[in-house]
């Protein structure tokens, strides 16, 4: 709801999962990219949207906090880990008027942010308290050894 989506957006998706959510998205928007760093969650989520004839989700294993530049700028971004800030790609990577919503916070709890982007500047709200399993990656949380 936070992303305001419409039938022709792009969306940009940090996490892919189980693929869950870019199902969804895929029903509501034009273009889903996702992005996920652990291989083995992209192929099997791949493989089972696939399967039940999604075509308009993108997958790429890849450092989330980058985003994914190629297929930018984006309608809207949805990150499903919390981040100690909110990472400058994923800004930079949104249309003029676009929202990214994002877990901000330490790594026990986080504040849901929604960005939009107004004049190439990020206007932020905050939707709440919430609890998400960390971002992981280079404007994210380092990987525990």
């Amino acid at each position: 709801q936070a992303l305001e989506l419409k039938g022709t957006a792009e969306v940009l998706e940090i996490g892919t999962g189980s693929g869950y959510q870019a199902a969804i998205l895929a029903e509501i928007v034009q273009e889903v990219y996702s992005v996920e760093r652990v291989t083995f969650l992209t192929e099997r989520a791949k493989q089972v949207l696939e399967k039940l004839g999604y075509r308009n989700i993108h997958f790429k294993v890849f450092n989330g906090t980058l985003g994914w530049p190629e297929h930018a700028p984006y309608d809207a971004v949805v990150v499903t880990a919390g981040a100690p800030e909110i990472p400058d790609p994923l800004v930079e990577q949104l249309k003029e008027g676009g929202r990214l919503v994002i877990p901000v916070g330490d790594s026990l709890s986080q504040d849901l942010l929604k960005i939009r982007k107004v004049k190439g500047k990020p206007l932020t709200e905050d939707l709440g308290a919430v609890r998400f399993v960390r971002l992981v990656g280079e404007h994210g949380w380092e990987e525990r050894g």
